[in-house]
């Protein structure tokens, strides 16, 4: 049996490097459509030839307008990155989520943190000056989804809601009265500011700018760094409380250390892209019947397709109406409600 397992070590690890190399493939493929496609349409020699003279000026002889390289480098490229941080974060807050919870359907959109998120967003936006400059909202979005989470946990502890079905339950729940809370600001605001809002209550990239993507790609790499090196917990966690805390887990303060960093990556996000919903339920459990359930490599490959099914809702909601933009969070609600109906009958067949 030890042999078997040892032969099988390798195949294991060369179907993993497989998939990562792939998924690498499609990423950049993925960003060079996405900086490519748009109400104008850019050749992708010239984008890439753009690309190249940015991080190393002179080495391609322009033959391109000064209005082209503005479209490429100031507007769709730091969109691009910023739908990959996204995609990327809410996807491996979803994988976190339903190992702590033990529930398939766990997503921080289902479970009321990105309505939280939104709620600091908005109230930053309304009814606050920026006290931080820049950092404001971003700090406003994690601290309304902090406080979401909390709510969640007290109600699912007010309700004796102990299974992992009915703490969903209780996140739909906080979500539709933070979202209730949230349209009370919005309705108390400035009716000129308001239009402003809509924004974070749809999604959308469209305000990414290079010096405001420090913030998610810091959040990102400390807080997938820190999931990714409890994978081994996490492992632990599906197996259920009891057999987690015979192996020495605190399995309480563990399990709200990782709803503590699930809202500070959401709600950072949140900030920047506003409410895009789904994409932490769908990607792990595409990922899982990829790479299996082991977090180790659960978590970085669902960040790697969770960014490349960001770019390409990105591109669709940029294409299907151009030259305007369609929301995000429509075509990945869409997306996400037909895949939600598909895993309920999956899990009842």
């Amino acid at each position: 049996m030890t042999q078997q397992a040892t032969r099988q070590r390798p195949l294991i690890s060369r179907g993993l490097w497989a998939v990562g190399v792939l998924g690498c493939v499609a990423l950049v493929a993925s960003l060079s459509v996405a900086v490519s496609v748009g109400a104008i349409a850019v050749p992708l020699d010239t984008v890439w030839g753009i690309l190249i003279n940015k991080i190393a000026p002179g080495t391609i002889e322009q033959d391109w307008s000064h209005g082209r390289a503005a479209i490429v480098w100031d507007i769709r490229f730091p969109r691009a990155i910023l739908a990959c941080l996204v995609g990327a974060g809410l996807a491996m807050v979803g994988a976190s989520l339903q190992a702590v919870t033990r529930n398939p359907l766990a997503d921080p959109h289902l479970l009321g943190i990105s309505a939280g998120g939104a709620f600091g967003a908005i109230l930053a936006l309304l009814h606050t000056s920026l006290f931080l400059g820049l950092l404001t909202v971003p700090l406003m979005a994690f601290a309304g989804a902090l406080g979401a989470t909390l709510i969640v946990l007290g109600v699912s502890q007010f309700a004796a809601a102990t299974s992992a079905d009915r703490l969903v339950l209780a996140g739909v729940a906080v979500s539709f009265i933070v979202m209730s809370a949230a349209n009370v600001l919005i309705f108390l605001g400035d009716p000129k500011a308001a239009h402003t809002v809509v924004f974070w209550m749809l999604g959308g990239l469209g305000l990414a700018q290079w010096d405001q993507l420090i913030y998610p790609a810091v959040i990102l790499v400390l807080c997938g760094g820190y999931l990714w090196f409890k994978s081994g917990t996490l492992n632990a966690m599906t197996i259920g409380d009891e057999t987690a805390t015979t192996l020495g887990i605190p399995v309480a303060r563990f399990r709200l250390t990782i709803f503590v960093i699930g809202a500070l990556i959401t709600g950072v996000m949140v900030a920047f892209s506003g409410i895009i919903g789904f994409v932490g339920l769908m990607i792990p459990h595409i990922v899982r019947l990829m790479v299996g359930g082991d977090y180790r490599r659960l978590l970085p490959v669902s960040a790697l397709c969770g960014a490349v099914f960001l770019v390409w809702a990105d591109i669709i909601a940029r294409t299907i109406m151009a030259p305007d933009d369609m929301p995000i969070g429509i075509v990945t609600g869409l997306i996400g409600g037909i895949f939600f109906v598909w895993l309920l009958r999956r899990r009842l067949a």
